[in-house]
């Protein structure tokens, strides 16, 4: 399941290049993913876990100016393994072209306790389809 969502360069987001800086491309990835999980998680798996970053990998194919709208796309490519599962996701320019991609690395949490814990299938199915 690809899930999508827009997002808009403001004139904070722009760094003195001239295009959108880094540290906001890692803020957009974690709102996609976010809002994917916000999207599909039951409420009561949002009221009980939090999910955390081990890893970014991310790989810069194009600039983004201000003003510029791109679509953020991510998905699950396969079944998590133990607490962790592996997140991709793309940006892609209103021409269709990749700006930015690459892959994220999540854990879930208990959210009152900070403990790892294992992804049961059941918690993932509704990701993976």
């Amino acid at each position: 399941m690809t899930f999508t969502r827009d997002f808009t360069a403001l004139p904070a987001d722009i760094d003195e290049l001239g295009h959108v800086n880094n540290a906001v491309w890692v803020r957009w990835i974690q709102d996609l993913s976010v809002s994917h999980w916000e999207a599909v998680a039951p409420p009561e798996q949002q009221a009980a876990h939090v999910w955390v970053v081990t890893r970014h990998e991310i790989d810069y194919r194009g600039n983004v100016v201000e003003g510029e709208t791109v679509t953020g796309e991510t998905w699950i490519p396969g079944e998590p393994r133990g607490a962790r599962f592996d997140r991709h996701f793309r940006f892609l320019g209103t021409d269709g072209k990749v700006r930015v991609e690459g892959v994220t690395t999540w854990a879930l949490l208990d959210r009152h306790t900070g403990r790892l814990l294992r992804i049961r299938p059941e918690f993932a199915a509704p990701f993976l389809e």
